[in-house]
């Protein structure tokens, strides 16, 4: 986690955040945006829209599909993420999807409660929760997990105590989100040795029924705890069978909620505007290409001892362009280019005088009120990769092979004593190419593939460099051919990955700013990570189990990650000989990322579900243990660990599935060497109604008894943030088309 190590050693001010209004011009852009969206077309268009034979295709097959029995879960779901259009349950890897259904029912403010549930995968965030940084398997920040969001990498990192890598967005504006755990989701970038995930947004397409040429939409929403106020407004327009957009805006206003013991958590408040544009054209029956922008303004006040001291803004907009073509067969021809600009700036502004320390000298200055800190990251990327599918005798190929570069463009700047400065400017390159073949032939199914990374990084006076080959393997089997065990797969794999340091781990320079001073010290000679992951796991689908149409899906998975050269941040002391700390002002110690010998991480992950239709019923686990080990043999837990968990999900269906109501149980496991965390249990229950075509109210009750918990990644050994206690949340959204 970065610079939380300094909150461990209980040497940062204790600052917490208050929210206050967004700025109004972007207010009003995306307001004019929501406006042009929504706007209904004129009757006499709606007269002339006829369906066409597509449309009225769709609209059989849509409704075929209602009538058919379930046989369908989330986990026999398309992977958004995946390169040859594996589901869940197909693929040989530990792979969880969350599609529009699922994530209504979170009805989820921020982004860590999307991922409720899907076992390895943890977020921590800070106390005002928009922020969030995500970690799988034990593994976060600086690029160890890839953040992806329509394709477009979320690089921003801004050094602090808490959450060092964070992204930005809306649960309104998401559709699905997919989760590949492991090193084995290298073809997806450079870096991502703990896994990726994947924030699909919403479509027209999705939105629109086959039938309608216009939809909009409005949805209310109030939670009780915190007070808080949801407002979103969704408008998409078919131009023709061949050319659809869908516009999105969002605002939530929300108070300081309360913990479970019924404490007000101060700086957990904050009002957010976000909004989204989407059009997608299909040039050919055979080609595809969506157009999007995705983009929040951001404003608060950071608190300390109960006053307001530093006025912070962020605005973030991200722009990507897909394109996807194919050949009538999907056969030598399944070609995707990724283009994607991210960029996020976040100033802040001091409103009080504070005492500091220079970090240049080390000695106290005074940082006037109006003093600002500018962090400014753009990250400008592209993904272009091509399947083939062929057969050689009776062995049927799926050979991808492909491309990626991204570029970290950071500038950081500010007042002597502003936090910026230790969150260092520079530029980094990070690019690799990849080959990969699926192997099929009966009940055998192996994957073969080879990965080159290569990267750079520099300021204005260093610069380093390097590359590395990393293989992946994986053998698949499906033994049985009885109608009992036909659909149950053993699989294992070893997979490399290769991730570069970012420009903070090798080059943060000066004295630490507040409470006490000491030095940091740039290291640019890291030596980049390795993650060598051995897995072996289970895949299990059997349809028609007690009646007609119910299915069940299982997949466990058993994993054991040795990272080489981990890099985490060390205290040296002066005192030791060649430690190269100096003596200076403050106390005597330094503050440095290094290399260790390896990090070790293993730990068993299970998702599975029964679904017959009227009901639901599932239940996810994961545990997960690590420790790192220096090049003197020191052993220390890795502090990164998440809490175990298990959750379990009951869902029942009524009125011809008009009607969901169920509820959510999860568990959690205090992980090894953290002192402030405990075990704690979390229930939650929801309902959903479709009242009519046009009127959908959604309930939720979160925290059902008031629990006063912490997740265990937003802790140190001085303070804990306490997560919300009980909160019901209720939701109406009205839905008009034609």
């Amino acid at each position: 986690m970065g610079l939380v190590h300094w909150g461990r050693l209980g040497l940062a001010e204790d600052t917490v955040s208050a929210h206050r209004p967004v700025a109004k011009g972007m207010a009003g852009l995306l307001a004019g945006v929501a406006a042009i969206t929504l706007l209904a077309p004129p009757a006499s268009a709606q007269q002339a829209q006829a369906p066409t034979d597509q449309q009225q295709a769709e609209t059989k097959k849509a409704e075929e599909a209602k009538a058919a029995p379930a046989g369908v879960t989330l986990l026999d779901k398309i992977l958004v993420i995946s390169r040859t259009g594996e589901t869940a349950i197909e693929s040989l890897a530990s792979a969880s999807h969350l599609d529009q259904e699922q994530l209504d029912r979170r009805m989820a403010s921020t982004p860590n409660e999307m991922l409720l549930g899907v076992p390895g995968v943890a977020a921590q965030a800070d106390a005002r929760r928009v922020s969030t940084s995500i970690n799988i398997r034990g593994l976060q920040d600086f690029g160890r997990v890839a953040v992806i969001v329509d394709g477009a990498r979320q690089d921003f990192q801004r050094s602090d105590h808490g959450t060092q890598s964070t992204f930005y967005i809306d649960p309104e504006l998401v559709k699905s989100v997919d989760v590949i755990r492991g090193p084995v989701a290298n073809t997806y970038g450079s870096g991502a040795i703990g896994g990726v995930v994947f924030f699909d947004t919403k479509d027209a397409e999705d939105f629109l029924k086959p039938s309608e040429t216009w939809g909009a939409s409005v949805t209310g929403r109030y939670e009780s705890n915190g007070k808080g106020w949801t407002t979103s407004a969704t408008g998409a327009y078919r131009f023709n069978e061949n050319w659809d957009a869908l516009g999105n805006i969002v605002y939530r206003n929300y108070d300081d909620y309360k913990d479970g013991g019924g404490d007000t958590v101060k700086g957990t408040g904050f009002d957010v505007l976000s909004g989204m544009l989407k059009t997608t054209i299909r040039p050919t029956e055979n080609s595809q290409l969506k157009l999007g922008w995705v983009g929040s303004s951001d404003g608060w006040n950071e608190v300390s001892g109960g006053v307001p001291v530093n006025d912070v803004d962020l605005k973030s907009n991200t722009f990507t362009a897909r394109y996807n073509i194919t050949d009538e067969d999907k056969s030598w021809l399944d070609l995707h280019i990724n283009t994607s600009y991210n960029r996020t700036n976040l100033d802040l502004t001091s409103l009080v005088a504070q005492n500091r320390f220079s970090p240049v000298t080390g000695l106290p200055v005074v940082l006037p009120a109006g003093s600002t800190s500018t962090f400014d990251v753009g990250t400008a990327a592209i993904d272009i990769w091509n399947t083939s599918r062929f057969e050689t005798a009776a062995i049927a190929h799926e050979l991808t092979y492909g491309g990626d570069w991204a570029n970290d463009d950071v500038k950081t700047g500010g007042t002597t004593g502003g936090d910026s400065f230790y969150t260092p400017s520079g530029k980094r390159n990070v690019s690799g190419a990849y080959v990969q073949d699926k192997l099929t032939w009966e009940w055998l199914e192996v994957i073969g593939g080879l990965r080159y990374d290569n990267y750079s990084l520099k300021d204005s006076k260093n610069e380093t460099s390097g590359d590395r080959l990393s293989p992946r393997i994986t053998v698949g089997v499906s033994p049985f051919q009885t109608a009992g065990l036909s659909g149950l797969q053993f699989y294992g794999t070893y997979a490399e990955g290769y991730r570069s340091p970012s420009l903070t781990e090798t080059l943060i320079s000066g004295n630490h700013p507040a409470g006490v001073t000491f030095p940091f010290l740039p290291n640019p000679n890291l030596r980049p990570e390795i993650g060598k992951t051995t897995e072996f796991g289970v895949n299990y689908k059997l349809n028609d189990i007690v009646e007609s149409g119910d299915a069940l899906r299982l997949k466990a998975a058993y994993f054991h990650n040795d990272v080489r050269d981990y890099i985490d941040g060390v205290t040296l002391s002066p005192f030791a000989p060649g430690s190269g700390c100096p003596f200076g002002p403050g106390i005597p110690i330094c503050y440095q990322y290094q290399n260790f010998a390896k990090a070790k991480i293993n730990g068993f992950e299970m998702e599975g579900v029964y679904d017959a239709g009227w009901g639901y019923a599932g239940l996810s686990a994961s545990i997960t243990n690590g420790q790192t080990t220096s090049y003197k043999g020191v052993v220390a837990d890795l502090a990164t660990i998440p809490s175990s968990q298990v959750t379990a999900q009951l869902g029942l269906r009524f009125l011809e599935d008009k009607l969901t109501v169920g509820g959510e149980v999860q568990y959690n496991g205090k992980p090894k060497g953290n002192a402030i965390a405990k075990d704690y249990t979390l229930v939650n229950a929801f309902a959903s109604y479709q009242a009519t075509d046009n009127l959908k109210v959604d309930f939720r009750a979160d925290n059902l008894f008031d629990v006063k918990y912490v997740n265990p990644l937003n802790v140190s050994t001085t303070t804990a943030i306490y997560e919300p206690g009980i909160t019901l949340k209720l939701a109406a959204t009205m839905r008009f088309g034609g």
